[in-house]
């Protein structure tokens, strides 16, 4: 059970960084969705959504790493739990 809630919890930045590419991708082909006002705006919001989801699931996989010993040494902390 714990694995299929982590498993949905991983796939909410995924899923926020895949529309934030879904947006940049329909600004350079010039589709404007309909409750944004310009392509600029679009495409600022879809860098910040893919950024956003990116940047959460990096820190997730980097939390992981670093409670079981799997990152280098520039990454190690010494405040980490360890089950």
């Amino acid at each position: 059970m714990q694995r299929y809630v982590a498993l949905l919890l991983a796939l909410l930045p995924i899923t926020l960084a895949v529309f934030g590419i879904k947006l940049m991708r329909d600004t350079v082909f010039g589709i404007l969705l309909t409750p944004i006002p310009n392509l600029t705006l679009q495409f600022f919001l879809g860098a910040l959504a893919f950024g956003t989801g990116f940047y959460i699931f990096g820190g997730f996989v980097l939390h992981r790493d670093q409670k079981r010993d799997k990152v280098q040494k520039r990454f190690k902390r010494e405040n980490i739990a360890k089950k």
